[in-house]
């Protein structure tokens, strides 16, 4: 799961900065999946030690009678341009003291590599499943990561464009495992309605797991 919106109204990349918590529309996003997980064979529940992902994964938690686990594999991708504001239009491409930062998108030379996050995920939600086995476990994360950790598993190429991600505020993507064999992924937005538009994601599906089908739990 994605955390909910964030308060930020600086509009910085807060990263793995501390101090960034949920914004009441995403509370009401995280508890929107809390209910739409309700009925739910859920035992384990386990969160990126950011307050944002703490905060999201506690009404789901409260739902099925259980604590918030901690697993810094889980946490936001690192980038050298946290606590900044870094996008489209604000300039920050023509500074020549962030060129050096943007020499290779394929790795990416920002931030974290790609492969890191992939096997520090893939690490968390293998845990996540011995912890739940036989039942359903659900990991509270970062948009990019998910989506590396997605894409990976999909097939994908890992270097992408950022619009194409499809890991919008408070969506599922599941994990589907077959003995310790993931056979599907899936993806569900309980919160679509509450997200802005412009805040929507809208990439195309991978190739997935040899012989996937069906879904699964939300990671």
């Amino acid at each position: 799961m994605r955390h909910g919106e964030v308060h930020n109204p600086d509009g910085v990349l807060y990263g793995r900065k501390p101090g960034y918590h949920l914004s009441d529309l995403g509370r009401r996003m995280a508890d929107r999946v809390a209910e739409h997980l309700e009925g739910r064979d859920l035992t384990h529940v386990v969160a990126s030690p950011l307050e944002r992902a703490q905060e999201t994964a506690a009404p789901v938690a409260k739902a099925h009678g259980l604590d918030v686990a901690t697993d810094a594999r889980l946490i936001e991708a690192g980038n050298v341009f946290e606590g900044k504001t870094f996008g489209v239009g604000d300039g920050a491409l023509r500074r020549p003291a962030n060129w050096r930062h943007l020499r290779n998108p394929f790795r990416p030379s920002w931030g974290e590599p790609y492969l890191e996050q992939v096997v520090r995920m893939r690490a968390a939600i293998e845990t996540a499943k011995d912890a739940a086995r036989g039942h359903e476990a659900v990991c509270v994360s970062h948009q990019l990561p998910i989506w590396i950790l997605r894409s990976f598993v999909e097939h994908r190429r890992l270097w992408h464009d950022p619009r194409r991600r499809q890991c919008t505020l408070a969506s599922l993507t599941s994990f589907t495992f077959l003995g310790d064999r993931i056979v599907s992924v899936g993806y569900t937005e309980p919160a679509r309605d509450l997200v802005p538009e412009h805040l929507r994601g809208g990439a195309k599906r991978g190739r997935g797991p040899k012989g996937a089908q069906g879904r699964g739990a939300g990671a």
